[in-house]
């Protein structure tokens, strides 16, 4: 029992049948770093929808979509996310997914509430479902909303996988993903969708990757036939679902007993310079890496072989007539205003230079294995 809370801690990995908000309402505050919401998009859809061969389309008609008005959904919509506002971690975040129908007024609930969004992405679809009518656009996209606690959290965002993940490109917010199809579609003995909306894996591995890291809790409120499980597991994240429906709940437990987490040197992650360790060149001294008197060179080009540079004990270097860091120390030889001496300066080791970035990067890696 959590007293603080005075609720029952948090079941990892875990599915909580009942309906969404009630048992939202029962799970611990600050309990969850990332929240994935695929909540129902309230399509007001009167009839059947059918096409030119007066065969019938399989849209989103299901009960759990149907709301008497905008003022019900409204008030549906502040219910679940001011209780997500309250499990999430303070520098945790929320993705909420929607169409034209409902992801604006979610977007005003959510900032109403005291998140604040950081992105909103548009999923376009690369095989979207044809306008049959032909009244108005072809609707090929959705838009996710990614919006941290509060304006002042110290979210996750790893940008470098998500550059490594776009071939050394920043990944920007427009993301062309096809929708779930084929074998990746959960399907009865009918043959027939056991979702109306299930979502691609491909979107909630880039969701994912981007916002959380290994061992993190991803609560999904409306887990459905249980994608946000599958990645989270895949990934090597701790998944939490809510499903009010016996169906979905069981298409998702067999789909999860089929899924293997990755390996943990498969989920590394490309880390981004701001969140490496800080390391300074004194440490290198100060642990014996590079010893006080060694001579730091330049760079193997021509041009900077005659540079170069005595090692003090206390992690400044000295050269001709100057004395300073690192960084000062190459920037002023070559009259420049700043220059990175862990990219300029290289130390002779088994016969050859070695750039001392590479020492750094080999210290950093040993010290978090120790």
């Amino acid at each position: 029992m959590n007293e603080k809370n005075n609720k029952v801690d948090i079941k990892r990995n875990h599915i909580y049948r009942g309906d969404s908000i009630s048992v939202l309402k029962g799970l611990p505050s600050e309990s969850v770093d990332v929240v994935f919401a695929d909540p129902p998009y309230n399509l007001q859809l009167k009839n059947e929808l059918s096409r030119p061969d007066s065969s019938t389309v399989s849209a989103v008609n299901d009960e759990w979509d149907q709301f008497e008005s905008f003022q019900k959904y409204d008030q549906f919509t502040m219910n679940w996310l001011s209780e997500i506002k309250r499990i999430i971690k303070k520098d945790g975040t929320i993705w909420v997914i929607g169409s034209y129908h409902n992801i604006f007024r979610i977007g005003k609930a959510i900032q109403d509430l005291g998140f604040w969004i950081l992105n909103d992405v548009i999923w376009r679809k690369s095989n979207p479902m044809p306008n049959f009518r032909g009244t108005r656009f072809t609707n090929a996209h959705e838009t996710l909303i990614w919006a941290s606690s509060s304006k002042d959290s110290k979210y996750d965002f790893n940008y470098q996988a998500m550059k490594s993940l776009n071939e050394g490109l920043q990944m920007r917010s427009d993301w062309d993903l096809p929708i779930c199809s084929g074998k990746e579609r959960l399907k009865d003995s009918n043959g027939k969708k056991i979702h109306s909306t299930q979502k691609p894996e491909s979107l909630l591995h880039r969701v994912l990757l981007a916002s959380s890291n290994p061992g993190d809790i991803i609560l999904d409120p409306f887990f459905g036939t249980g994608t946000t499980g599958a990645v989270a597991k895949k990934l090597g994240r701790e998944y939490v679902g809510v499903e009010r429906n016996a169906n979905y709940i069981k298409a998702a437990k067999k789909r999860l007993n089929n899924i293997s987490t990755l390996d943990n040197e498969v989920l590394q992650v490309t880390e981004s310079k701001k969140s490496q360790i800080r390391i300074p060149f004194g440490s290198l001294v100060e642990n014996g890496i590079i010893k006080p008197g060694s001579i730091l060179k330049g760079p193997k080009n021509l041009k900077a072989k005659k540079f170069s540079a005595t090692v003090r004990a206390d992690g400044s270097i000295y050269s001709k007539g100057e004395n300073g860091s690192i960084h000062q120390i190459s920037a002023k030889l070559q009259g420049k205003d700043s220059c990175n001496g862990w990219t300029f300066w290289h130390v002779e080791n088994k016969g050859e230079l070695q750039v001392i970035d590479n020492l750094r990067t080999k210290f950093i890696n040993s010290s978090k294995s120790n």
